[in-house]
C-alpha cells in the first residue's frame, strides 16, 4: 500500500462572501489571530506526514506564494532588530515543506481545480482540504483520515453529525456497513431534507482520495448553468464501481466559510492564547455589561 505524502488544498474560489475584504486579499490568506487559515492547514498535512502540498491557485492568489516564500528585506529588519523570534517564524515558513502551484485559469469549480493536479498526483492516493473548515483537536483531521485509510485502502470522506435545521447545506451520506468506526457509503444525497433520509451524517471538505478519482471527473459532466463539476457526481459513479468509506472524526469544527463561524474561531482560538486569553475576557465582559449588550 502506498504511503499518503501529497496533499491538494484547492485554494482558487473568489471568496464571495467574504466581499469586499476578499477583493485584494484571498480568503485562505484570513488570520485567526496571527496565523492565516492556510498555514493552518498546510501544518494540518504536515501533521499527517505530507511530504508535498498542492496548492491551487488563480490570478487573484498571489498572497498565498508570498507568505511561504522567503522575505530577504524583512528577514533582515528583525535580525537587526534583534527581533530573533520574529525572525524565526517567518523563516520557518519557506522550509516546512515542499510547496508546489498550479494555476485555474477559469472559476469552474473545485473540483476542476483537483483535476488539475492530476500530472503531480499520478498514481497515489492523496489527501484534500479545503479552506472552509478549521478543525481544532489533539489528533488532527488530517491525520485521521490517513489513519482511516490505512484501514480501508478506500476513498475517505470526513464526517459529522449535521442538526436537522441544516441538513439543506450538507451532502448527506446514507451508510451500509461497518469496520473499526469507518463506515461504507451506501448513497449520497445532496442537501436533502430532513424528511427524506433518517441519515445525518454530513460530508465536510476533508478526504482521502485514490488516483482513480480523476477518471471518474473526467466522466463527470458538468451543469450547463455555470460550468462546474460536481465532485458529488464523481463519488457517485466511483460508488457504482467501488467502495468509498466516511469516518466520524474527534474534533472541534468551525466552518469558516462562514462569517459568524469564522469569528468564532477566532475567539477560541484567542482563549487558547496564554498571553491574550485574559485580556480579552476582561474586555468582552466590559463589552457584554455596556450599553452595546
Amino acid at each position: 500500500m502506498q504511503k499518503i505524502k501529497k496533499c491538494v488544498i484547492p485554494a482558487a474560489g473568489m471568496g464571495t462572501r467574504f466581499l469586499p475584504a476578499t477583493k485584494a486579499l484571498p480568503k485562505e490568506m484570513f488570520p485567526i489571530i496571527d496565523k492565516p487559515v492556510m498555514q493552518m492547514l498546510v501544518e494540518e498535512a504536515i501533521s499527517a506526514w505530507c511530504e508535498e502540498i498542492i496548492i491551487v491557485t488563480w490570478r487573484s492568489k498571489r498572497a498565498i506564494e508570498d507568505h511561504f516564500d522567503s522575505n530577504f528585506e524583512l528577514e533582515e529588519r528583525l535580525d537587526k532588530s534583534w527581533k530573533f523570534d520574529y525572525l524565526k517564524t517567518v523563516k520557518e515558513l519557506n522550509t516546512m515543506v515542499n510547496i508546489v502551484y498550479v494555476r485555474q485559469p477559469y472559476p469552474k469549480g473545485d473540483w476542476d481545480a483537483i483535476l488539475r493536479t492530476k500530472n503531480l498526483i499520478w498514481d497515489e492516493p492523496f489527501l484534500v482540504m479545503f479552506w472552509d473548515d478549521i478543525i481544532d483537536n489533539e489528533i488532527s483531521a488530517a491525520k485521521q483520515l490517513v489513519e482511516a485509510y490505512e484501514k480501508v485502502k478506500t476513498p475517505v470522506i470526513c464526517s459529522f453529525t449535521v442538526p436537522e435545521d441544516r441538513m439543506w447545506n450538507y451532502w448527506i451520506l446514507e451508510t451500509d456497513n461497518q469496520k473499526d468506526d469507518i463506515f461504507k457509503v451506501k448513497k449520497f444525497l445532496e442537501k436533502p431534507k430532513a424528511s427524506k433520509t433518517k441519515s445525518r451524517n454530513g460530508n465536510i471538505w476533508k478526504y482521502v482520495l485514490t488516483p482513480d478519482i480523476f477518471d471518474y471527473l473526467e466522466k463527470s459532466t458538468p451543469l450547463s448553468w455555470d460550468w462546474e463539476t460536481r465532485l458529488i457526481d464523481a463519488f457517485e459513479l466511483l460508488r457504482q464501481e467501488k467502495p468509498i468509506h466516511w469516518v466520524k472524526i474527534k474534533w472541534t469544527r468551525y466552518d469558516t466559510g462562514n462569517k459568524i463561524w469564522f469569528l468564532k474561531a477566532c475567539i477560541c482560538f484567542w482563549l487558547k492564547r496564554k498571553d491574550l486569553k485574559e485580556e480579552l475576557i476582561d474586555f468582552m465582559k466590559e463589552i457584554l455589561d455596556s450599553k452595546y449588550r
